[in-house]
């Protein structure tokens, strides 16, 4: 789990290679709780949601959590290539998830997949 973490973090924009299944559930997993307890303890702290800006300081606040959103974003849209790149699919299939709910179910289907031999094996980091 902390590997997969680490692992996360330190490939952040590469968008070749591979990643099992491992390495992609437990960093999503793992942001997504993350995510929710910073965005609860923020808003409680600031006593309101984090999208209202009433003075410089929410919007300094603000401005962080868009860019700490932005590289979270990034690190996992280069985190479902490898995983695609790993059940030997293009990083373009992550364009199915763009089609309301059967692409959901789609790109869901496709990460619980299995690895399978394929082309990117050899660019692993």
């Amino acid at each position: 789990m902390v590997n997969a973490y680490k692992k996360f973090w330190n490939n952040l924009f590469d968008f070749s290679g591979t990643a099992k299944r491992a390495e992609y559930w437990w960093p999503v997993i793992i942001n997504y709780i993350i995510g929710g307890l910073a965005v609860s303890i923020i808003t409680n702290l600031m006593g309101h949601p984090i999208d209202d800006i009433y003075n410089w300081q929410d919007l300094s606040t603000n401005v962080v959590v868009q860019i700490v959103t932005l590289i979270v974003w990034v690190g996992t849209l280069s985190l479902k290539f490898r995983r695609l790149h790993d059940t030997d699919r293009s990083g373009w299939w992550v364009l199915i998830d763009l089609i309301p709910l059967i692409g959901t179910i789609w790109f869901f289907i496709l990460m619980i997949l299995p690895s399978k031999p394929n082309r990117w094996d050899g660019q692993r980091a």
